[in-house]
């Protein structure tokens, strides 16, 4: 459920940015909210394969463990960015690096479940 809901939230966020912030932000502006969108909706479909992989006999612990740190990827890797180009507020900008983390940890986690079978 949280990968569906994290990729209709990316489709809504990407139009968001298409059609509402043309005019309201610059292009750099622009290319760091589509980065953002991007990889959210990368994350969200890991989350729905994600949600399938214990049928193929892989650790349902490592998979919900690599989920979460996938969400939390979104929120601070895609939230501080969103939140970058909505507010001009750059005190985010080191939040960013802490969500690149989560996705790559999250990452780890398949691939460690993935040997582990």
């Amino acid at each position: 459920m949280m990968g569906a809901l994290a990729g209709l939230l990316a489709v809504m966020a990407g139009a968001f940015g298409a059609h509402g912030l043309r005019h309201v932000v610059s292009e750099r502006g622009l290319e760091v909210f589509q980065t953002a969108v991007s990889y959210q909706m990368y994350h969200a479909l890991v989350l729905v394969v994600a949600s399938l992989m214990p049928a193929l006999g892989l650790s349902q612990r490592l998979l919900g463990v690599a989920c979460g740190f996938w969400l939390a990827g979104i929120v601070l890797f895609s939230g501080s960015l969103y939140l970058l180009v909505l507010s001009g507020h750059h005190w985010l900008g080191p939040v960013t690096p802490i969500g690149g983390v989560c996705f790559m940890i999250g990452w780890a986690l398949l691939v460690a479940a993935a040997l582990k079978k």
